[in-house]
């Protein structure tokens, strides 16, 4: 069977490989004839992405660069994971960003993180709200908006606790676009 999609994961500035491998091995399962891998290429953080101000990055800036990689790539997709606070410009922060719908993603490991909450850490919740974010991001990019069910993957979380709230996959409505669209 001919894979649909091919999903590619670029390094934005330092991430653990654990949590690449978890993220593609993920993504694969997620999406139906998706085949997956990471990026050899570890992309930097842009400078100019930094606010002083709010002591975060502009999620915009960032996406807008991997999107400048991503036209050189053949992947249909590219999801750029890092592990600096973003935020655009409407809002405190994100969890990540995406064309909608468009070829590119990246997500934030900054606020998935129990410890930055002052709770201890705790790798599978991590790895758990990471999957998360990124299969929610790569729905974006193939067109899905924000789902009304609050325990589908793609429902908007204004907080931690509503990420922690979904599930790990997609509802039955959001399933049969990823379906018809893959």
């Amino acid at each position: 069977m001919k894979k649909a999609y091919h999903i590619l994961i670029l390094h934005v500035g330092q991430v653990d490989a654990d949590v690449l491998d978890n993220v593609q091995k993920s993504l694969i399962k997620a999406f139906p004839r998706s085949s997956c891998e990471i990026a050899a290429d570890i992309f930097s953080v842009p400078k100019e992405a930094y606010n002083p101000i709010r002591n975060q990055y502009n999620s915009s800036i960032i996406l807008s660069r991997v999107s400048k990689y991503a036209s050189r790539s053949e992947a249909n997709r590219i999801l750029g994971i890092t592990d600096v606070d973003l935020y655009v410009p409407q809002m405190n922060f994100v969890f990540g960003e995406a064309q909608y719908p468009g070829k590119t993603a990246l997500i934030s490991l900054h606020r998935l993180k129990p410890e930055f909450y002052g709770q201890p850490p705790n790798r599978e919740l991590f790895k758990e709200r990471t999957v998360k974010e990124a299969i929610h991001e790569i729905g974006h990019t193939l067109g899905l908006g924000h789902c009304e069910n609050p325990y589908c993957v793609m429902f908007f979380s204004l907080h931690i606790g509503m990420t922690d709230q979904k599930e790990l996959r997609f509802c039955e409505r959001c399933s049969s676009k990823i379906k018809q669209i893959i």
